[in-house]
């Protein structure tokens, strides 16, 4: 039977222990969840200054991870999948690198006739041009670059460190603390006559749950990801806890002596997450909180169910938090959301024709893009409204915005090791047998379904918090999925 105590590669020394750690390692360990509490405080790390204490942190982990000697060791099922991995991580950033690239006039005119015409209507000294990129504002993809290359090295630092079962659960508990703050702290917010997002006062839904997020639907996708994880993390225990119990006595002597607390407050924590998301008023929220809650009994049903009362006890932990949450759902919260979805409200939302537009620029840019993080540059030339009040900085869509700054051929790239990633995790995930490691990978792989169902109204990938939030979570399911004894 496979668990997820400590790997040991054969031939190679384990990892150090805990007494043996050393200063990079710690910086290493410790940033990560340093970071992971930070990047929702300060208005989800819009701003440009929170910004760069991500990038600089990431840089800083990584710096540490070169100074590690010897190396955690990676376990042994990870190598063919990041091989695999490769091609399409080295292939984004040289895109990236291809984007950027000055490139003669002539040259551009024949791989993107657009880019070519869209200076041609729009730069004053496009006659005077001997060389332009790929991308329309090339200084905007270098920036943006730089930011998903910080979140590609926490990844990178995610899988090659994080190779103990205490430190997954570790990252996962500080994800639900930081979770479970962001929903009390909204909660509070609701009570108070003025407002505020923590450092900042708050100007916008003051009758809605935003934590310390501008938007409610960001606050909604972050919490999100961080619930399956939780209910993955009590599925696993509640396997562990009653493992070998045969009777009601057994299993009820076991909760009381080895984690009883624990499951309870977990399962507490779901709740007042969930109660955050309700009360947020946010419809892409609500739905895809359901749609959770019904993917995971969906799998659980699959895996848990097949046989014996210590996996059918998980089951019913599953249905149990599901209908108490649909209760509270529909007592206190629901319904001024629910009044959100009326006809007429729907009928004056803009989101169809910003993506109908976006869709226009795909059309004219479909091999390789307008460039990453030009989308509000270039959008304002597609937008079909005369006077326009407002500039239009996401497409509410990250799935069409992505594809519209990175082309067919960046797309391929970006979104296609995205996928390769989800799909080896529960390929792997699918032929396990441990129940622990079942329970918390099954959180992961819930949690990044969900995040991708969001991603199609909205554009959470697109604020700083949520897309590194998404980044560990994408590369802790992998490792989960993998993590076993050798």
């Amino acid at each position: 039977m496979t668990d997820l105590t400590d790997p040991v590669r054969p031939g190679r020394p384990g990892p150090s222990a805990p007494g043996d750690s050393s200063g990079p390692r710690k910086v290493v360990e410790y940033g990560l969840l340093a970071l992971l509490l930070w990047s929702p405080l300060p208005a989800a790390s819009v701003g440009e200054w929170s910004l760069l204490v991500l990038e600089l942190g990431a840089v800083l982990m990584a710096a540490s991870y070169v100074l590690i000697e010897p190396k955690p060791a990676l376990n042994v099922h990870l190598p063919p999948v990041l091989r695999g991995l490769r091609p399409f991580v080295w292939g984004f950033f040289g895109f990236l690198a291809f984007q950027v690239l000055p490139l003669p006039v002539g040259l551009v005119r024949v791989l993107s006739p657009a880019a070519y015409e869209f200076r041609k209507l729009y730069v004053p000294d496009f006659a005077d041009m001997k060389l332009m990129s790929l991308s329309l504002v090339p200084s905007q993809t270098f920036r943006e670059g730089l930011e998903l290359a910080a979140y590609f090295l926490l990844g990178f630092l995610i899988v090659r460190t994080v190779n103990r079962g205490r430190r997954i659960r570790a990252i996962i508990l500080v994800l639900v603390g930081s979770g479970v703050f962001q929903a009390l702290y909204g909660l509070y917010e609701l009570t108070t006559e003025s407002p505020r997002l923590l450092f900042y006062q708050k100007l916008f839904s003051p009758d809605s749950v935003t934590g310390t997020f501008v938007n409610r639907n960001h606050l909604s996708g972050y919490l999100e990801m961080i619930v399956p994880l939780a209910i993955g993390l009590a599925a696993a225990r509640m396997n562990l806890l009653t493992f070998g119990a045969k009777g009601l006595r057994e299993r009820l002597l076991l909760w009381a002596s080895k984690g009883v607390l624990g499951n309870v407050l977990i399962m507490v924590s779901i709740v007042i997450m969930s109660l955050g998301i309700v009360f947020s008023r946010s419809r892409s929220g609500l739905f895809v909180l359901v749609f959770v809650f019904f993917l995971f009994l969906g799998f659980s049903a699959l895996v848990f169910s097949r046989s014996g009362p210590r996996r059918r006890w998980v089951m019913n932990f599953v249905r149990a938090t599901f209908v108490v949450l649909t209760i509270l759902a529909l007592y206190i919260g629901i319904g001024s959301t629910i009044q959100r979805f009326a006809l007429d409200d729907l009928l004056h939302e803009d989101r169809p024709l910003y993506w109908s537009n976006t869709a226009g620029m795909i059309k004219d840019f479909p091999l390789f893009g307008t460039g990453l993080g030009t989308f509000v540059s270039v959008y304002p030339a597609y937008e079909k409204r005369a006077g326009a009040e407002m500039l239009l900085v996401h497409a509410h869509n990250d799935w069409l915005e992505y594809v519209s700054e990175l082309g067919l051929v960046g797309s391929l790239f970006l979104l296609g090791g995205v996928l390769f990633i989800v799909v080896r995790s529960y390929l792997a995930w699918r032929g396990r047998r441990d129940p622990e490691a079942r329970g918390l990978a099954l959180g992961g792989l819930v949690s990044l379904l969900g995040a991708g169902v969001h991603a199609l109204t909205d554009f959470n990938l697109h604020i700083p918090a949520n897309m590194l939030l998404f980044t560990v979570v994408l590369s802790l399911t992998l490792v989960m999925a993998y993590h076993r004894k050798t």
